[in-house]
């Protein structure tokens, strides 16, 4: 019996997830960043970039960045670690990643952009300083393999960072909801011509483990001192844990 995953509400069988998965990133690749903008209020911005902030890169260190798309984290983690560091942008949607390369390019910056798969990284054990995934995890089938994946790639005392969206404050959830199921795949539709594709965002959203439980999962990886940090009410979290 094949055995089954979440895609939003829907069960599918597993190997099929990547495929649909890749399906609601090659129709909105296009709009994407706008989109980001519109959806968050431009909020994104700024928990991407405490997410820099938290990564303590340095001049010359190494820094993966898992399902990367059009590279916001790659290009602020590039200018962080200089010409004598390198960013690795990676990530399994070939519509995405040719984005976030172009992106960087017109940023002035040159970097390794590999498509692959998170659950299966095609990189040494113990090489980088610093991994990060940037709302990509819930759209993993396995995402404690992946998890365990960006461990054994990190370097002891390397950290990994996880910023996905998450639990919002319980007496925000009503008006959370609403404007999740209504607004966002009207929104879709609007600039993207794709109302199914941020249906399945608001979804996979509410399918997603809560702040603890994705705490829990970092631990059970092999990540130590995991911690994590609320914004925007809860809306999204960023999890941090170390590889000692």
């Amino acid at each position: 019996m094949t055995a089954s995953t979440d895609f939003g509400f829907e069960k599918v069988p597993e190997n099929e997830k990547a495929g649909r998965v890749a399906g609601v990133f090659d129709s909105v690749a296009s709009r994407y960043d706008l989109m980001n903008d519109l959806m968050s209020a431009g909020m994104h911005r700024l928990w991407k970039r405490f997410t820099v902030e938290q990564s303590g890169l340095r001049p010359g260190q190494r820094a993966l960045d898992v399902a990367g798309g059009t590279a916001d984290l790659s290009i602020q983690f590039a200018r962080r670690v200089g010409s004598s560091g390198q960013v690795v942008l990676t990530d399994i949607n070939a519509a995405m990643l040719v984005r976030g390369r172009d992106r960087m390019l017109d940023a002035g910056l040159v970097a390794p952009a590999v498509q692959c798969d998170a659950e299966k990284l095609p990189f040494p054990t113990d090489y980088f300083d610093c991994v990060s995934v940037a709302f990509g995890l819930r759209n993993m089938t396995h995402k404690d393999r992946a998890l365990a994946e960006m461990r054994r790639v990190l370097r002891p005392g390397g950290r990994l960072l996880v910023l996905e969206f998450s639990r919002v404050w319980k007496p925000l959830t009503p008006a959370y909801d609403a404007y999740s199921f209504k607004v966002l795949p009207a929104l879709g539709k609007m600039i993207t011509g794709d109302s199914d594709s941020y249906r399945y965002l608001a979804e996979s959203i509410r399918m997603h483990p809560d702040q603890e439980t994705l705490k829990g999962m970092m631990e059970d990886a092999g990540l130590e001192r995991v911690e994590y940090f609320n914004l925007s009410a809860g809306v999204v979290a960023l999890h941090r844990g170390y590889k000692l």
